[in-house]
């Protein structure tokens, strides 16, 4: 380790750390009720001498939060942010009964890990932030950049109504209108177990309807079969798949495709009327997400060879872009990336390397919205989220704040140096 990373090692309070974050998971915060951890985290702001906390609400009930660390004024500004809201606990008790893991918000330490909902997604990122300031605070390092933190809501989908970035948008509005100063650079605090993602995929949902007419069993040649038509589309859209992923290949997320995910449809002693079908695609940076869903919409269209059977097509998970989520990357030389990984390589090694994100989360309303390079870092794995699994290692979160205090000083400059 670095001369830096040993003399924060050395300092870091891993008690109030460790219970930074044990009460972050213990105020409830699935989407719709951002309000119970926003209380919390801007306690935490202001007690870790973070000025100008506001809070306003995104939607009713719902605030976002955000503050600044004020530094000399001649060093770059620097954006941590992450969102408040987690996926819901349906059957965690019961999965848990009769074990420590019962209470989905208890946040028990047990072997070296905290668990909970929002654990790693993503709590323990949000919490690494805030205590790596606390940590530079008792090395007495002072900043000549300016540390701002947002925490916004609404970003897991899932809960009715929800889940369409609703917190991320108002914020970057605020940047974009100058009410709030640009960062120079972003760190989203989803988990990636310490890796620096600099780059993720994009997606959009298509729910796909086919219709033809319904008739007697003993007669269809008086109907127009909708399944059977679905079943020309399938074969269509695999083949589709196939060639998408035939045409490139990200380094860093690999390969695009598309994925059925849903099928119903069919009809009691008759041609079946109407077949619903639902799938995701997976879109690679560069890739145009309306030129994609125009080619979809083309291929589904061209497999239904009977002019009476319609198709009708709907795209329900708009985020950054109205038919979806965008792609996004950022240069893979920008000097921030290599401060970062370096960083994080000092305080637990063999992390910090630079990896793709398997899925969409809100840097591209930086990236490709504001024109401000954005990456996803911090501890958890995104494996066990949205699961009964789901936890941190204590290791891995405490090396995190070491991480992100050296990259503060790296990134912002500090005084005197």
């Amino acid at each position: 380790m670095s001369v830096l990373a040993n003399q924060l090692r050395a300092a870091l309070d891993q008690d109030d750390a460790i219970a930074l974050l044990r009460g972050a998971i213990g105020r409830e915060s699935v989407t719709g009720n951002e309000a119970n951890f926003v209380s919390y985290l801007a306690e935490q702001m202001r007690a870790r001498g973070i000025g100008n906390v506001e809070t306003a609400d995104f939607l009713p009930g719902r605030p976002n939060v955000w503050g600044t660390r004020k530094g000399s004024g001649s060093g770059k500004r620097l954006l941590f942010i992450g969102h408040t809201d987690t996926v819901h606990v349906e059957g965690w008790r019961e999965h848990w009964a009769g074990d420590q893991r019962e209470d989905p918000f208890g946040a028990p330490l047990i072997d070296g890990e905290i668990w909970g909902r929002g654990s790693g997604d993503l709590k323990a990122g949000i919490c690494t932030s805030l205590a790596a300031l606390s940590l530079l605070d008792r090395v007495g390092i002072k900043l000549k950049g300016d540390v701002d933190f947002a925490f916004v809501g609404d970003e897991e989908s899932g809960e009715p109504g929800t889940g369409i970035s609703a917190g991320v948008k108002a914020h970057a509005a605020r940047i974009a209108s100058g009410e709030l100063p640009r960062p120079d650079f972003v760190v989203y605090t989803e988990p990636t177990k310490l890796a620096v993602y600099a780059a993720q995929i994009g997606f959009f949902i298509a729910d796909i309807t086919i219709t033809g007419k319904s008739a007697y069993f003993g007669v269809p040649e008086l109907g127009r079969d909708a399944l059977k038509a679905s079943h020309a589309v399938m074969s269509a859209l695999w083949a589709h798949s196939d060639a998408i992923s035939a045409r490139a290949e990200h380094p860093l997320v690999g390969r695009g495709f598309l994925l059925i995910t849903t099928l119903n449809g069919g009809g009691f002693i008759a041609v079946p009327e109407r077949c619903n079908l639902s799938l995701i695609r997976k879109l690679l940076p560069g890739e145009s997400l309306d030129a994609a869903a125009a080619e979809l919409e083309a291929v589904i269209r061209g497999a239904i060879a009977d002019p009476e059977i319609s198709v009708d097509i709907a795209y329900p998970a708009g985020r950054d872009h109205a038919l979806g989520g965008t792609a996004a990357e950022i240069d893979p030389n920008h000097p921030a990336l290599a401060m970062l990984g370096d960083a994080v390589g000092q305080a637990m090694p063999g992390r910090g390397g630079a990896e793709g994100a398997p899925f969409w989360s809100e840097t591209p309303f930086f990236v490709n919205g504001l024109n401000i390079p954005a990456v996803y870092c911090a501890p958890g794995d995104i494996s066990n989220c949205h699961t009964f699994e789901e936890r941190v290692s204590v290791e891995e979160y405490l090396a995190g704040v070491v991480a992100f205090a050296d990259f503060m000083t790296r990134f912002c400059g500090v005084e005197g140096n």
